[in-house]
């Protein structure tokens, strides 16, 4: 791993605890520059470390989503709710179809499977009563997107993307619960945390997926 490259991980980790720390003062402003240079940050590791392979194209092609997510997850408004979600759901499909890519263990990706399933339906039945109109159609479309890439990336065997995937995954808890059941600090100084070293380890593992 390149000196540019710790450097970027760095950055991105500081600009994170900038963007939960602007949260907590309720400066909309400053929570939309810490959050742009944190995904910046992540999105650059990625754009920096590409080299020819398939798996690379697919984790920046997510990334980028992620990028285009964070951005509109600042504001509140319902369309730019829906449209952070488009954003995470073709992220989520760009990293899957780049989990597809490696040899694949069929019994990693059964048992993830299972294990997933179970959680989404207990998701799904503790954020149900508070979904209503295009977010209930929405919702049980991410489920199914995070439950495919959680479940492939342990199909890789590599215990970095495994790890990246499920932190990545946990963090849209953080997200589901402060937008639809109780909208708190706490949430983000658990979920951004755990989303942003997800990211990190993704563009890392452009450079080294085996790890």
């Amino acid at each position: 791993m390149d000196q540019t490259t710790i450097i970027l991980g760095i950055l991105c980790l500081a600009f994170a605890a900038g963007n939960i720390l602007a949260d907590r003062k309720g400066k909309t402003d400053l929570v939309l520059v810490t959050k742009i240079v944190a995904s910046t940050s992540f999105l650059a590791i990625g754009i920096l470390n590409l080299g020819g392979s398939k798996y690379g194209v697919f984790v920046l092609a997510a990334l980028a989503f992620s990028w285009i997510g964070d951005v509109l997850l600042v504001w509140r408004r319902k369309t730019f709710f829906l449209g952070g979600i488009a954003a995470f759901l073709l992220a989520h499909a760009a990293y899957a179809c780049g989990f597809a890519s490696f040899k694949f263990d069929l019994s990693a990706f059964v048992v993830a499977l299972v294990i997933w399933v179970i959680v989404v339906i207990f998701l799904i039945r503790w954020l149900w009563p508070h979904l209503n109109g295009p977010f209930r159609y929405a919702v049980l479309i991410y489920m199914a997107a995070i439950t495919a890439m959680v479940s492939l990336a342990a199909a890789t065997t590599s215990p970095l993307i495994t790890v990246a995937a499920g932190m990545f995954a946990i963090s849209d808890i953080a997200v589901a619960r402060d937008r639809f059941v109780a909208s708190s600090l706490g949430n983000r100084i658990w979920g951004i945390p755990l989303y942003y070293i997800a990211q990190l380890l993704f563009a890392i593992s452009i450079i080294q997926p085996a790890l």
